[in-house]
């Protein structure tokens, strides 16, 4: 069985399922999944990217999102639904928030589990990409493995948020 690391932000929507369990064609697949809650630590740099991307709604909004402690409940459910939609679209899925470092734990889930591969899902971060300091940039100098950045597609108001 081929064994994929995915790294989340935000719930999973139909559109990303779809697409991660598809990557191999038929191939069974097993997913661990990692899903860091929101840091104010990023607050700046997500405002920089909403603005980048002409979302002004959403920058001013930053500050209303719910950061560290208050975003484990969040960050909590929003697993919870994409390890449950992994399951329905068949793949084994198991998953866990990780609150600090995440660059090591993903490197020891990698060891850990022998992992293929590892999948990166997020929105675009266009100023930690510049820099090479986005998740999928630093990964591939600690993994050992394969590094796939995907974008993920945007949540549908029915589907619970990372947010709240």
């Amino acid at each position: 069985m081929f064994t994929s690391v995915l790294m989340i932000e935000k719930p999973l929507t139909p559109a990303d399922v779809e697409f991660v369990t598809t990557l191999h064609g038929d191939d069974p697949i097993s997913f661990v999944v990692l899903m860091q809650p929101r840091g104010s630590k990023d607050r700046l740099l997500r405002a920089i990217d909403d603005i980048a991307l002409g979302e002004l709604e959403q920058a001013a909004q930053e500050g209303e999102e719910p950061e560290g402690k208050e975003a484990l409940e969040p960050a909590e459910r929003a697993l919870t639904h994409s390890v449950a939609a992994l399951e329905a679209a068949g793949s084994r899925a198991r998953g866990h928030v990780v609150q600090r470092h995440p660059l090591e734990v993903l490197r020891g889930v990698v060891e850990e589990t022998r992992a293929d591969e590892v999948i990166v899902l997020t929105a675009p971060h266009f100023v930690e990409e510049f820099f090479h300091r986005d998740w999928a940039s630093r990964a591939r100098h600690k993994v050992g493995v394969p590094v796939l950045k995907l974008f993920s597609h945007s949540v549908d108001e029915d589907q619970p948020s990372a947010g709240g």
